[in-house]
């Protein structure tokens, strides 16, 4: 499995396509800008993108959906309490696509001959999600290297965010940490130093 991290538009939004590297089959997690650069890394490296993964609805993080989608005809998968037609709140700007997949906590997805397991994490938003692959967690704006997403905007719950964060660091083993934003980290960095997750484990 190969990562590939693409930072796209204004806020930096890190979007991953995660390849197979036997089958040049892919993944993209939060197409949210540039999908010019996004389907130049897919053209230039000879991939195929199979799915489209949303960790949660916000506009950074689904602008280049639309675009993406179009060009590789990728299935787009999203929890569907993040969806603009059931929230009815211009703070979640994406509906899905007709060919679109609404996923849940406890999914597992078989995509491009990887394994995805869906954990539901909402706080930052109601609908968001953590993607487990292989030894990496695509966590979206749950957990941030030494920070967690914000909850102050429509949709967010403070006390959820932290059962997410406890529910994170309580899965076993380590994993390297892939955020929406930022640099990546590992599980047992953000177990030992981040605060939001050292109260979030305490309070359980």
């Amino acid at each position: 499995m190969l990562i590939k991290t693409l930072p796209v538009g204004q806020l930096e939004t890190n979007c991953y396509v995660v390849t197979n590297e036997e089958t040049l089959q892919c993944v993209v997690i939060d197409p949210g800008d540039e999908s010019n650069t996004i389907l130049d890394y897919l053209e230039d490296n000879r991939l195929h993108c199979e799915a489209i993964l949303l960790t949660h609805g916000h506009y950074d993080h689904v602008g280049a959906v639309e675009g993406v989608q179009e060009e590789t005809g990728a299935v787009v998968y999203m929890h569907q309490e993040d969806d603009r037609r059931i929230r009815g709140d211009y703070h979640f700007p994406f509906s899905l696509p007709q060919n679109g997949k609404y996923y849940k906590d406890g999914d597992q997805l078989e995509l491009a001959g990887l394994c995805f397991d869906v954990i539901g994490t909402p706080g930052h938003t109601p609908g968001g999600v953590t993607l487990r692959c292989e030894n990496a967690l695509f966590t979206g704006d749950t957990l941030f290297r030494g920070s967690c997403g914000r909850v102050d905007l429509p949709g967010g719950d403070m006390d959820e965010e932290l059962a997410s964060l406890r529910k994170i660091c309580s899965l076993p083993g380590e994993y390297e940490v892939y955020p929406g934003h930022m640099d990546s980290s590992t599980l047992g960095r953000e177990r030992m130093f981040n605060y939001y997750c050292r109260a979030a484990m305490s309070s359980k």
